[in-house]
């Protein structure tokens, strides 16, 4: 079976959730999975231009992001509990922090504050490091309640990976970092 790419349904400003609400485009709720779905977005953008190293994890920060949404998505669990795939964990948390670690052993030590840039990769995971912040401040504007914990140290821990793989970016190509 075809899916139409137009629905129509969107037309008068709203959309509908997982479970089958129907809400403004202009909920908070949208806009906070719209912010996780620009990181996505980013962050394909940056896999474009990465080496092969890093490109392997953002394809794989990519489809947790694609979890993230599908649970903002579902305010209800109405769907995103019975997909194993719709889900964050600890353990992928985890894998955050270790590669942070193993990127930043290769990395010299940071001393001042840096200006975003360098290479295409390098400027386009800064980018995605600052949409990230934004999407975090979206979800952490629902409340508490709106969503697990770990959506929100992922989202955290997301960042700073994007910064630390921004600098390895530049590492790995020769291009020095600009500092403020």
């Amino acid at each position: 079976m075809d899916v139409k790419i137009y629905t129509k349904t969107g037309d008068a400003g709203e959309t509908g959730l997982l479970g089958g609400a129907r809400v403004s485009k202009a909920a908070p709720r949208v806009a906070a999975y719209g912010d996780v779905d620009e990181v996505n977005a980013c962050l394909g953008l940056a896999r474009s231009a990465a080496d092969e190293p890093l490109a392997s994890m953002l394809e794989q920060l990519q489809r947790h992001l694609f979890a993230i949404g599908a649970r903002l998505a579902d305010p209800i669990g109405a769907v995103a509990n019975r997909v194993a795939k719709a889900s964050v964990s600890g353990e992928d948390v985890a894998q955050l922090e270790a590669w942070i670690d193993q990127l930043e052993a290769e990395l010299p030590p940071l001393r001042r504050f840096i200006l975003a840039g360098g290479t295409p990769a390098a400027a386009a995971l800064h980018l995605a490091r600052t949409v990230c912040r934004r999407a975090e401040r979206s979800v952490v504007a629902l409340g508490a309640e709106a969503v697990e914990r770990e959506v929100l140290v992922y989202l955290n821990r997301l960042s700073d990976l994007l910064f630390v793989m921004a600098r390895t970016a530049n590492h790995r190509a020769g291009v020095a970092e600009a500092e403020w």
